[in-house]
């Protein structure tokens, strides 16, 4: 089991320094507006973070709608649609085992962030939001980073 990636941050160590850095700087500079928006507007963007969807997420779904896809139409149309489950369930297994797989780097180039991401987001707009009582020291916005540093 030693070539198993460790999946807590194998997304982000198969992706470009300067894609990962953007990702974060992204996070960053959404907590510094958040930390000027009332209670409220924090929630609310608790809310959508909870139901915005993760890489995992996206690979999955997208995976399984191409591989159904290929096996109604080689069904109903023609056998030669069984390429594309036949090339896309390589593709998710590789990410199982090794944390890529080629739609990876497109996906990460278009935002989709993993869970880790979207909860250190998460967590640092809860700060904001007072929900631990002794985060409240000095600049919000930077103890509320600093608390969820990568």
């Amino acid at each position: 089991m030693s070539n198993i990636v460790d999946t807590s941050d194998r997304v982000r160590s198969h992706t470009s320094r300067a894609i990962n850095r953007h990702i974060d700087r992204e996070i960053e500079a959404r907590v510094r507006r958040y930390a000027a928006r009332s209670r409220e507007d924090i929630t609310h963007r608790i809310w959508e973070l909870d139901h915005e969807w993760d890489i995992e997420r996206v690979l999955e779904t997208n995976a399984s709608v191409l591989a159904f896809t290929g096996l109604f139409l080689g069904r109903k149309y023609d056998r030669r649609w069984f390429w594309l489950p036949t090339i896309v369930l390589p593709f998710l297994f590789q990410h199982a085992i090794q944390g890529w797989c080629p739609p990876v780097p497109i996906l990460r180039r278009l935002g989709v962030r993993t869970r880790k991401e979207i909860d250190r987001e998460k967590y640092a707009l809860k700060i904001l939001r007072g929900d631990f009582e002794k985060s409240h020291v000095g600049d919000r916005a930077e103890a509320a980073l600093a608390a969820v540093k990568m």
